[in-house]
């Protein structure tokens, strides 16, 4: 699985999460501790906000650890809104395309997760979306598409209830092949003023998610802790959808909207 890691709030230098601390993100693609697999070396990036509406993006192939331009880049890149992650591939080339976060306008995206089967969903699941949409993937990744299929369900206007309904376009997709829904969706997004993150899976095996506030005042939200020892993290509970702003965080349930034919099976 991935790791990734998020921040709102006063402006910090990427460093100060993606590469200083003793278990930054980067230490985390080489040595994850809660991960299934230690090693996330199958590419990297960054999505940070600045003066534009829309999001800078910086990807690549290499593992985040023998990068040095990344390094560079976090200790001078200033930002109040920033999505990182590390890539364990779970499908999908090792190609720069695939490397997360996904970027549309002022919309930013990264998962850690997958979705089972996938290879027998994707056409049926592509075909859903608008020509608009499809003509904006670039990668092969379950991950861009479930960011797409949000995109199609309204995510500009009601970012929860498009996560609810991409995820059950997904469950609904499964039930209809003949197979046994297996969606595992550990989720960060953000529009350049608030981030999102869901924590959901059809079984009882969530990919984790912690969040705690840091030294400037602003806020994490993290797929494992940087910082053990000087951090109070909290565990974000299974099923839970997370609204962080300027004002403050919320934690709510979380449930994909399914239709009576899902819900029956």
């Amino acid at each position: 699985m991935c790791r990734w890691a998020a921040y709102l709030g006063s402006e910090v230098f990427l460093e100060d999460i993606v590469s200083a601390p003793c278990h930054s993100l980067i230490a985390q693609s080489h040595c994850a501790i809660e991960a299934r697999s230690p090693t996330n070396g199958d590419g990297f990036g960054l999505a940070w906000y600045g003066g534009r509406p829309e999001p800078g993006l910086y990807r690549d192939i290499l593992p985040a650890w023998s990068d040095p331009n990344l390094k560079s880049l976090c200790r001078q890149i200033r930002s109040g809104l920033f999505l990182a992650h590390v890539r364990a591939s779970t499908g999908g080339a090792t190609s720069r395309a695939n490397c997360h976060p996904f970027v549309s306008g002022r919309w930013s995206f990264m998962h850690n997760g997958q979705i089972g089967g996938f290879e027998k969903l994707r056409r049926r699941l592509e075909g859903g979306i608008s020509d608009a949409l499809f003509d904006q993937r670039q990668g092969t990744t379950d991950s861009e598409l479930v960011f797409l299929l949000m995109l199609d369900e309204g995510l500009e206007s009601d970012p929860e209830g498009a996560l609810g309904r991409a995820t059950a376009r997904i469950i609904e997709a499964a039930r209809r092949t003949g197979m046994e829904p297996s969606l595992k969706l550990t989720a960060a997004f953000a529009d350049g003023e608030s981030l999102y993150a869901v924590r959901f899976a059809t079984d009882s095996e969530a990919p984790t998610l912690y969040t705690a506030e840091t030294r400037s005042g602003g806020r994490c939200i993290v797929s494992e802790p940087f910082d053990r020892d000087g951090g109070s993290w909290q565990a974000i509970p299974p099923s839970s959808f997370v609204t962080i702003t300027s004002a403050g965080m919320s934690v709510r349930p979380f449930a994909p909207r399914l239709t009576r034919l899902a819900l029956a099976g």
